[in-house]
């Protein structure tokens, strides 16, 4: 259990935010709060739990507070919703399709002896709380972060604080994960799960050691878009920050980050802008249309089984573990298919005599699928890509860049964050930031293109 230093750290939160907001301008404040929250804060079960109320937790404690603060402070300048209407339309869907998906679930679901709750309709107002929480991140991105002195900002704080973080990393690496433990009293997963090819990979505050690896891929591409775009010193720090990330990585030992770097790292350094955000959309493409390539069996687990049994025989168990759950997890989605199980776990298989979870749910999209259905996924999934597929287009078009050297990084950060969501449920604050971020830049783009055809009308 969490400590009281735990509850007093996560209860302290709202003042360091309100002093981060006091010293800095409003976006990089934002960048800042979130980042160092996501990072540092414990991880659950340390949340306050509320009567009526989602938990607030590290992922949603802190964009509430930023939230209202910015609120606060520049309140008028800053929308609810984006003026694309493919994004306010999933955005209304993705927090209020809980609701549907309370009212297809007011019957109880038995398993043998063990029976789980019909839901009821408060518990609708919870999760649609939920979710609007989930989004601030989005919306503070996309009001505040719109420009590429934004995008630079956000890449110089991701390798600040991970070369900071790297040192916690390395020493879980030498000395068994336990900072979590020594500093907030538990250890927040599976011990054993940080045990890979005969060493320990790091967890530190974040929630697996499969989210630390990714954070440590983020770090690395950073390190490689500052190197190739900075000037000066920063460059010089950056091209060394780039090869002992890549050493760090190394160490988290997660094969798929690791995989993920051979070729992110080289689209950063070497692809032009245009390809990047054109590979990222594929990327994005890709985690939308997996669900449904699942169905229809055209995923080739079998051979993908089989490549992983050269790399080593116990992740290829693994990944076959994972395959064989999201079989019977899609099978399960597919009796509730259209708005999901919900909550209270009605979207696993439960042992009839114990209780006990006989499905593990890793992928996010076959969480959001079996939770919220169909209808919550393509609003989730679908929110989080739309601004990679518009940049994708608008890729071809002359000047979409000119003043953001660091759009197609950034752009390709969040790529590979929602196909990892494939096999793994690494979404974070962040990954609502850098799809808000991108947005926010294609509404700048769009402005300051009526704004110069205006000045040209009134030229002629």
């Amino acid at each position: 259990m969490p400590n009281t230093f735990a509850y007093l750290v996560l209860a302290l939160w709202p003042l360091v935010s309100i002093m981060l907001f006091r010293r800095l301008d409003t976006g990089r404040a934002i960048i800042w709060s979130l980042l160092l929250a996501y990072l540092f804060l414990p991880p659950p079960p340390a949340v306050f739990d509320f009567p009526l109320m989602p938990p607030l937790s590290k992922q949603t404690l802190p964009p509430v507070v930023a939230f209202v603060v910015v609120f606060f402070q520049r309140g008028r300048d800053m929308q609810i919703f984006p003026r694309s209407t493919v994004a306010r339309l999933l955005m209304v869907v993705f927090v209020l399709s809980p609701l549907a998906t309370v009212l297809t679930n007011d019957e109880p679901v038995f398993f043998g002896q063990i029976g789980l709750p019909a839901l009821r309709l408060i518990e609708a107002l919870a999760l649609m709380v939920q979710q609007a929480m989930l989004l601030l991140p989005f919306v503070l991105a996309l009001n505040f972060l719109r420009n590429g002195t934004d995008q630079r900002d956000f890449l110089q704080a991701l390798l600040a604080t991970g070369l900071v973080y790297s040192l916690l990393m390395l020493f879980e690496v030498r000395m068994s994960p336990q900072l979590n433990t020594w500093i907030y009293g538990y250890f927040q997963h599976h011990f054993d799960q940080m045990i890979r090819f005969g060493g320990f990979r790091p967890i530190v505050f974040l929630y697996h050691g499969l989210w630390v690896a990714f954070f440590a891929l983020m770090v690395l591409a950073a390190a490689a878009a500052l190197w190739r775009g900075g000037t000066g010193r920063l460059k010089g720090i950056a091209m060394a920050a780039t090869g002992y990330m890549w050493v760090v990585l190394v160490l988290c030992k997660s094969v798929a980050s690791i995989a993920y770097s051979l070729l992110l790292v080289p689209l950063v350094l070497f692809a032009g802008r245009g390809l990047q955000v054109q590979l990222a959309a594929v990327l994005a493409v890709l985690a939308l249309a997996y669900p449904a390539m699942k169905g229809l069996d055209l995923v080739p687990d079998d051979w993908l089984v089989e490549q992983a049994s050269h790399i080593d025989p116990e992740r290829a168990a693994s990944l076959e573990f994972r395959f064989d759950n999201e079989h019977v997890l899609l099978d399960r989605a597919s009796e509730k298919p259209y708005f999901g199980w919900g909550s209270w776990g009605r979207n696993q298989i439960l042992d009839p005599v114990t209780g006990e979870f006989l499905t593990v749910t890793d992928g996010r999209w076959v969480i959001t699928i079996g939770v919220f259905g169909w209808v919550g996924f393509l609003a989730e999934f679908g929110l989080l890509a739309w601004p990679l597929i518009v940049l994708a287009v608008r890729s071809f078009a002359p000047g979409w860049s000119e003043q953001a050297p660091f759009v197609g990084p950034v752009a390709l950060i969040l790529g590979f964050n929602l196909f990892d969501l494939l096999p793994n449920a690494t979404i974070t604050t962040l990954t609502f930031v850098m799809s808000g971020m991108l947005l926010g830049y294609l509404e700048g783009l769009e402005a300051r293109q009526r704004l110069q055809k205006l000045q040209l009308r009134s030229v002629m």
